[in-house]
């Protein structure tokens, strides 16, 4: 009976320890990286740890989800803040690989943007991808998605993010289909066969890229004359004086989030960290190092017009954008990726 009470208590000491290893470990805040990674380092990360004493870890992904998944299935969480893109946030919410947000340590749902408050996870910032081009090698400024399926006005390679979400889109952009009307003509088996029958007509022209870093530098090398791009990565090249450009006209907005995986032992961190990102000092911080907007509402009327019009929910560039229908890529997402990937490889 000692003997097992000894080792009782040798087992709830050490229980004890790694608990308390578990709870004394730096908050660890995932991001998508680049210059993303270093607005948020300059705007988020380093204000944070000056106002409270505390080192945080910053870490780069490419949204692998399957890293999330495994942490939360072995219970071995070692991430805490995690940036996600709206499908996955939908999926992941649905799975339970994310928290359910408690608002009343976040924030007032009012004070942000309507699409930044979800049940799983916090807007981070508003990102638009858009046209992209190089002012430099095309004199003739594109205007639409027409002008970048048009290889005879516009000869050349165009760069593509290699799956079915926003292409699918612009696709249908392309072949005449007003912004507000996508997702209806999207939602039929037609609308489908349609957009991949607009997607066959450009194929033998598409260079595929996944890192949000390649299409500036496939537009600097001329290795295209457009691409897909996200904005926050034309800006950025823009501020080390690249000559090139995007195009709002049909550009597809969208946010990503903050979320804070099941059985994160820092969650209490985690939640003071997206307080804190998502309020209003750091969010207009953030938009003067990248032209992300911001999800704070109070943020955005303390922005310079200058400033604002480099934004994808300034008035002038939402006006004639789509905005990212979450509840239909969480619906169908699965299947029209299976079916973009069987595509792309034929």
């Amino acid at each position: 009976m000692k003997i097992h009470l000894a080792l009782c208590t040798l087992s709830l000491a050490t229980a004890a320890l790694a608990a308390g290893s578990a709870q004394a470990r730096d908050l660890t805040v995932v991001n998508f990286g680049g210059a993303n990674g270093d607005a948020q380092t300059a705007a988020f990360i380093q204000p944070m740890e000056k106002e409270t004493g505390k080192k945080i870890i910053a870490v780069a992904y490419n949204g692998e989800q399957a890293k999330v998944k495994a942490m939360v299935e072995t219970k071995n969480v070692v991430w805490d803040a995690v940036e996600v893109e709206t499908g996955d946030l939908g999926r992941g919410c649905q799975e339970g690989l994310y928290e359910k947000l408690d608002w009343s340590k976040i924030g007032n749902k009012s004070d942000y943007v309507p699409e930044a408050v979800r049940e799983c996870g916090v807007g981070t910032f508003v990102w638009s991808t858009v046209l992209a081009y190089n002012a430099k090698t095309l004199k003739t400024a594109p205007t639409s998605w027409a002008d970048f399926w048009d290889v005879k006005k516009f000869p050349g390679k165009r760069g593509m993010r290699k799956g079915a979400h926003y292409n699918l889109e612009f696709a249908l952009m392309a072949d005449g289909v007003a912004p507000k009307d996508v997702y209806k003509v999207l939602a039929t088996p037609e609308g489908v066969d349609r957009a991949f029958k607009k997607l066959d007509q450009l194929k033998p022209n598409i260079q595929w890229w996944e890192a949000g870093a390649q299409p500036p530098q496939m537009l600097a090398a001329g290795d295209v004359v457009m691409s897909t791009a996200y904005n926050g990565r034309i800006d950025a090249a823009q501020r080390e004086g690249q000559p090139l450009k995007n195009v709002w006209n049909g550009s597809i907005y969208d946010l990503d989030y903050w979320v804070i995986p099941t059985g994160s032992p820092n969650k209490a961190e985690a939640e003071k960290y997206i307080k804190f990102a998502t309020s209003t000092g750091p969010q207009v911080a953030y938009a003067q190092h990248i032209a992300y907007g911001p999800v704070n509402k109070a943020a955005i009327t303390k922005l310079s017009p200058k400033i604002l019009a480099d934004l994808p929910n300034s008035p002038a560039n939402a006006k004639s954008a789509l905005f990212s229908d979450n509840t239909f890529w969480t619906d169908h997402g699965e299947e029209l990726d299976q079916r973009f990937t069987a595509w792309a490889a034929r």
